[in-house]
C-alpha cells in the first residue's frame, strides 16, 4: 500500500515539476501530466479503503514514535540530571493518553482508559528503574525491573484479550523486546557506551515500528467495516 501510494505521488510531483522526460511536445506532456493525475486521483478514490487504512497505520506508527522518542528524551534527562526532566515526562505521560484514546472507537472508553493506566504504569516504573540505576541501588533496581516486565505481561494480555489477531504469545514477544531494547539503550547512556546508545535506539525505533503495524493490522483486520471503500 506504501509503495503504491509513494510512486502515485512521486509521478505526480516528477510531472509537475517538469522532470519527466518525453520525445513529444510541451502541450503532448501536459496532456499527459493532466491524464497521469486524473488517473491517479480515479484510482485512490476506487480504493478508498487503501487510503483509510494507510492514514490509519501512519496514526499509529507516529503515536508510538512519540512514545520512543520521548521515552528517550526522559532518559537522557534523568541520566544527565537536566531541568526539562519534567517537561519531557509530561509530554511522555500525555503520550499514553493519546494511544489509549486511538482504541476508544473499536473498543470503547474503558479499554481505552484501560490501556492509558496501564502504560503510565509502564513509565512510572520506568521512571523509577533509571533513578535506581542511576543511584547505584541494586535492590531497588532488581525490584522495579521485576515490575516492570510484570507490567508489560499486564499489557500484552490485556491487548491478546481484546483482539483475536493478537495473540498471546505474540503480544508477550513484542512486549519484552520493548523492554528489552529500552532497557539497553538506558544502559548504554548511563554507562557512556555512546556507540551502543546510538544503536540500541535504533534497535527500539525499528521494533516499535513493527509494533505499531501489528496493532494496526490485528484492527484493520478486526473491524474491516471502519476501513471499508466509500459508497
Amino acid at each position: 500500500m506504501k509503495s503504491f501510494l509513494s510512486a502515485g505521488v512521486l509521478v505526480l510531483a516528477l510531472a509537475t515539476a517538469g522532470l519527466l522526460t518525453s520525445t513529444t511536445g510541451p502541450a503532448d506532456t501536459a496532456a499527459a501530466a493532466s491524464a497521469s493525475h486524473h488517473e491517479a486521483v480515479t484510482t485512490v478514490s476506487d480504493n478508498s479503503n487503501i487510503v483509510k487504512q494507510y492514514a490509519f497505520r501512519a496514526a499509529m506508527r507516529e503515536l508510538w514514535e512519540d512514545h520512543v522518542v520521548w521515552t528517550r528524551q526522559v532518559i537522557v534527562a534523568i541520566i544527565a540530571g537536566t531541568p526539562d526532566t519534567d517537561a519531557a515526562l509530561t509530554r511522555l505521560l500525555r503520550n499514553q493518553a493519546d494511544i489509549g484514546n486511538a482504541i476508544k472507537p473499536f473498543y470503547g472508553d474503558a479499554a481505552g482508559a484501560q490501556l492509558t493506566t496501564l502504560l503510565r504504569e509502564h513509565i512510572v516504573i520506568a521512571g523509577t528503574l533509571l533513578t535506581t540505576a542511576k543511584s547505584g541501588d541494586a535492590d531497588a533496581f532488581a525490584a522495579a525491573k521485576t515490575e516492570w516486565y510484570r507490567n508489560g505481561d499486564d499489557i500484552a494480555r490485556f491487548l491478546a484479550s481484546a483482539n483475536p489477531n493478537w495473540p498471546l504469545a505474540d503480544m508477550q514477544a513484542a512486549m519484552n523486546a520493548h523492554l528489552d531494547t529500552t532497557l539497553a539503550e538506558a544502559v548504554a547512556r548511563l554507562t557512556g557506551d555512546w556507540n551502543a546508545d546510538v544503536a540500541a535506539y535504533d534497535a527500539v525505533h525499528q521494533h516499535i515500528l513493527h509494533m505499531a503495524d501489528a496493532l494496526s493490522d490485528g484492527i484493520i483486520a478486526q473491524f474491516p467495516a471502519a476501513f471499508a471503500k466509500t459508497k
